[in-house]
């Protein structure tokens, strides 16, 4: 198993609330683009670690019932009051006493957890006896989920998925395939089917899904290993796969996927870019530097960008040898907004967390790979 997608961590803080900025280096707005207070506003930044639900996912995973941890950690509501958690890489039952995992333990490449009030369900392929992904995997690789949405008036629930493959019989021979949505029943969660979506331009188009002014914009990154972009697609409505898609190209849309042009470096595979009063706010780790712990938001007054005047939301305190674990393997990554959840000025950010010994260090502590939640309040600078 394979620490997916990573993109940061060094090492780490305590497990206090903090209230951060940024160098004012870092701030500067490039000419034209405070068209908005989201942009204007010189903004702080307020955490607290441990935030719902993340205690009850916690408690759930020790049960060993179903889902023990994973990590992507998307959520989309559906009818019924549920919430669909959505994971990629995916551990399930037992649970050793010690919190340890049975080397035995089942091991899958997406997921779901169905959250209705106090009760999760774990959703799986295959059987009880014998689970698969939810996605079956190609013979020569798998699947892992990104962004997701419901369709059609709610009916349809559509996950991006990312097929990879495999290159060699190393643990790193592997790459990224090509992009596909997985078409789910939002009732039953059962797959209706799996539709390629434009894989042209080298950009996974999984990062973010967000819908505004008749459309549903999609974020995608160009991941070139130390650097990684961000690129924007469209398309009018709700359907990824029934209408064509526009791609942005810095002074307007274009039907050539290869136009496309990068917006933002130093983005994570995912990332969110949601409302944010008049404007936008994208979260996402750090991927400047290596293995890093830091949570950042930039501002934007247009779905496009420019995103401008990051803030630090976090520091991860888990990361690296100086971290929580006391282990220089720990890294987090993939951090991200749930708006769905998000109060008045408070953004709920979720993360992951993994080992670069992932053989190791997730057989012998259950509690590494599950998600973490952070309460981040937003307020302007005084």
């Amino acid at each position: 198993m394979s620490p997916r997608r990573w993109v940061s961590a060094v090492a780490a803080l305590s497990l206090a609330a903090t209230a951060v900025g940024v160098p004012a280096a870092e701030a500067a707005t490039p000419d034209g683009a405070a068209e908005c207070d989201a942009v204007r506003t010189n903004w702080t930044a307020q955490a607290q670690p441990h935030a719902d639900p993340e205690g009850q996912l916690n408690a759930y995973s020790y049960t060993g019932k179903g889902w023990t941890g994973g990590d992507t950690t998307n959520s989309v509501k559906l009818s019924g009051g549920r919430t669909v958690w959505i994971f990629s890489d995916t551990f399930l039952g037992p649970v050793n006493p010690d919190g340890s995992r049975p080397t035995t333990t089942p091991f899958i490449n997406n997921s779901f957890v169905v959250q209705r009030g106090s009760s999760l369900k774990t959703v799986t392929g295959g059987t009880t006896v014998n689970p698969k992904a939810l996605v079956p995997p190609p013979a020569n690789g798998w699947y892992w989920f990104g962004a997701a949405q419901t369709s059609d008036a709610g009916r349809n629930l559509d996950v991006v998925a990312l097929r990879f493959e495999k290159t060699g019989p190393g643990q790193w021979d592997w790459r990224w395939a090509s992009n596909y949505v997985a078409r789910f029943d939002s009732k039953s969660l059962k797959l209706r089917k799996l539709i390629p979506i434009p894989s042209a331009a080298n950009v996974q188009w999984s990062a973010w899904l967000q819908r505004d002014g008749g459309y549903t914009y999609i974020y995608g990154v160009e991941d070139l290993g130390a650097s990684k972009y961000q690129h924007v697609a469209r398309v009018r409505g709700d359907d990824l796969i029934g209408k064509p898609w526009e791609y942005w190209t810095g002074s307007g849309w274009s039907a050539d996927e290869t136009a496309s042009v990068r917006v933002l470096e130093g983005v994570a595979n995912e990332h969110s870019v949601t409302r944010w009063r008049d404007g936008y706010v994208l979260v996402t780790h750090d991927t400047t530097e290596l293995f890093s712990k830091r949570v950042l938001g930039y501002f934007s007054c247009s779905p496009t960008g420019p995103f401008v005047k990051p803030v630090e939301l976090y520091q991860t305190p888990e990361t690296g040898a100086d971290g929580s674990y006391q282990n220089a393997n720990i890294i987090t990554y993939n951090s991200h907004d749930h708006p769905d959840r998000r109060r008045g000025n408070e953004l709920l950010i979720s993360y992951n967390v993994n080992s670069l010994d992932a053989n190791t260090d997730l057989y012998a502590d259950v509690s590494i790979y599950r998600p973490r939640f952070v309460a981040v309040t937003l307020a302007a600078a005084q």
